[in-house]
């Protein structure tokens, strides 16, 4: 290294972003992560004897996967190289693998490779790495904001181990906040600034397990605020909410937060909790996800969960779907809360869903039935020389329009798919059913 890199790395190491300065160097100034670093725990115990496998750094935005494979790099005797996914190609993991090749060969060292962000590289770039990573010519550390069984090739996964990184704790955060006040090396402390415990209690929770989100606003609020008459800078609960404006949104419209969110959307109207319902609708909105997907749960739900205990429910589903796609956002937000609200509080059931069910499998398991003689259409050419329809009698024709006859196939006689509820219209409608059962 001449003058010119001593100094230029020097430049961007003193005015690199306050997250990247304070990262550990080791392994007991980690904060958070205690159910896969703490003392006990097997990657805690890897990592120190420097007896490492594959691994694959899995969680939100800021909760620790880059430092974790800081803390590797600064723990281990191997040689460590770092790629990010956004930027390499081809060409800069071939020039890593043969250094890792040279390393192993002339000196008996291995080498970690970490990419920053796996999920990026396609399924070709993936699998060029497979071999290397198969016979230990590399060690692969991938760090990924995606569900790696959504995005990391199967061969990887299976040759690596998996953690996931969970979004800290708001006491954690604090923690780094104050270190980052004080610290005079790696943080702010020679800016002389103060925090109330408002300010630092509002920006831990406002970074929803986000690091980086705290620690960014805390630079920005010790950075534009003017000193006191005491000489200090007082980051108080005003600055704070000036510096983080709103709580970042976590969710990806095809990863595991976006089938994780519908679920919980689902599921609470399901449980006949509109509240909840409306959340994970504004969830979603917020986070963009589209409008036509929302309404269409909304409809399955109002069929599968509420059914015949509110036939309404359906209506005002497929209404609100209309009406969505007609008027678009920002009012289709009203329309699908007021869908959601509705068939969350609706009262259930899941009669018309288990008959379906029950039925086709009867299908599957007992055969291809042959539909009454009787019920057959006598219209088309020869029905009726062949007798279809004979016997037939027309509802309508008898008290209640109702008459008993056989319906189901022969062999399926006294089958029950449909077994109303007791809840809402459906009552009603077992009521009536078994009414008329009684009068046969």
């Amino acid at each position: 290294m001449d003058l010119f890199d001593y100094m230029r790395k020097n430049t961007i190491e003193q005015e690199a972003p306050l997250a990247s300065r304070l990262r550990p160097s080791t392994l007991d100034e980690v904060v958070g992560q205690k159910h896969i670093i703490g003392k006990d725990k097997l990657l805690y115990r890897a990592i120190k004897a420097d007896k490492l496998g594959s691994l694959i750094f899995y969680g939100p935005p800021g909760t620790g996967k880059t430092t974790l494979a800081r803390v590797i790099a600064n723990t281990t005797s191997a040689r460590f190289e770092q790629l990010n996914a956004t930027v390499a190609g081809k060409k800069d993991m071939e020039q890593v693998v043969q250094d890792a090749k040279d390393a192993l060969g002339m000196y008996g060292k291995r080498t970690i490779l970490f990419i920053d962000e796996i999920h990026r590289f396609n399924k070709g770039q993936q699998d060029y790495l497979l071999p290397f990573v198969e016979d230990g010519t590399i060690l692969l550390i991938g760090a990924t904001t995606e569900n790696p069984y959504f995005e990391v090739n199967g061969a990887l996964i299976s040759r690596s181990r998996i953690f996931e990184l969970k979004p800290l704790e708001n006491a954690d955060i604090r923690e780094l906040l104050e270190r980052a006040i004080h610290d005079k090396e790696k943080g702010m402390g020679s800016y002389r600034a103060e925090a109330t415990d408002e300010a630092l209690d509002f920006l831990a929770d406002m970074a929803g397990g986000d690091a980086r989100a705290a620690l960014n606003a805390i630079e920005l609020g010790i950075l534009t605020t003017e000193r006191s008459g005491d000489g200090l800078i007082h980051i108080t609960l005003d600055v704070a909410q000036e510096c983080i404006q709103r709580r970042a949104v976590k969710y990806d419209k095809t990863g595991d937060n976006h089938y994780d969110t519908i679920s919980a959307f689902i599921k609470s109207m399901r449980g006949t909790d509109p509240d909840a319902a409306v959340y994970y609708l504004a969830k979603m909105l917020d986070a963009g996800e589209d409008i036509k997907f929302i309404a269409r749960r909304i409809m399955i739900c109002a069929s599968e969960d509420v059914g015949n205990a509110d036939p309404q429910a359906i209506q005002v589903a497929v209404s609100a779907a209309l009406a969505v796609e007609r008027i678009g956002l920002p009012e289709a937000r009203i329309i699908l809360s007021q869908a959601a609200t509705y068939v969350a509080s609706a009262p259930k059931s899941n009669a018309a869903y288990v008959a379906v069910d029950e039925a086709q499998e009867a299908v599957r398991l007992k055969g291809n039935f042959t539909v009454p003689s009787h019920l057959r259409d006598r219209h088309y050419s020869g029905a009726e020389k062949l007798g279809h329809g004979d016997g037939y009698k027309y509802a309508h024709d008898y008290p209640n329009h109702y008459v008993k006859q056989q319906y189901l196939p022969d062999g399926l006689e006294g089958s029950t798919f449909y077994r109303p509820s007791e809840n809402g219209y459906e009552k009603k409608m077992g009521e009536w059913l078994r009414f008329l059962k009684g009068s046969e």
